[in-house]
């Protein structure tokens, strides 16, 4: 595994990033050789939180914690993201070119998944054109955290979406 290790108001001293190897290294078992796994540590007030996400053809893996001590963050990502991997291997090896990323023990290995995604409601509404501040005023009357609509600058489906801070995101298709 490739160790990409970035720091945000914190700097990134040889013990954390020896601690990081160490702890996220263990998920080298699942991975080829040459996966690259992008990890950012940041600090903010008491908070110590640690981003992993590790790209593979076809998914992204994720996790990110925090907690008062960034050794104890980097321990507990390391367990969520070997539970995900454990959890959905069916479903993120499944496509061929997603298979090459990981190593073939982890492949051959059968895992039992706690819970199966099912689709338990479906929801039809008409989707009318609208510029994304209008949608983001609509999400905050319909007291969602996220609004789908149809952008009226690009005619194209996207999402706002409330971030932390009160601040609004918006995704759009990358097609």
């Amino acid at each position: 595994m490739k160790f990409i290790i970035l720091g945000k108001n914190i700097n990134v001293t040889d013990g954390l990033k020896e601690a990081v190897e160490d702890k996220i290294g263990k998920l080298e078992k699942y991975f080829a050789p040459d996966t690259e796994v992008h990890v950012t540590l940041s600090v903010e007030k008491d908070r110590q939180k640690i981003e992993v996400t590790i790209p593979v053809k076809g998914n992204i893996i994720r996790s990110e914690q925090v907690s008062s001590d960034m050794y104890v963050s980097i321990d507990l990502v390391e367990e969520i993201i070997e539970r995900q991997l454990k959890k959905y291997k069916n479903k993120i090896t499944d496509r061929e070119q997603a298979a090459a990323s990981f190593k073939q023990e982890y492949l051959d290995n059968d895992y039992m998944e706690d819970e199966e995604i099912k689709i338990i409601r479906t929801k039809r509404f008409d989707i009318k054109p609208m510029y994304p501040e209008d949608a983001c005023v609509q999400m905050e009357l319909l007291g969602h955290n996220f609004f789908v609509f149809m952008n009226a600058e690009t005619d194209e489906m996207a999402v706002v979406y409330k971030r932390k801070g009160g601040t609004y995101g918006l995704i759009e298709a990358d097609i």
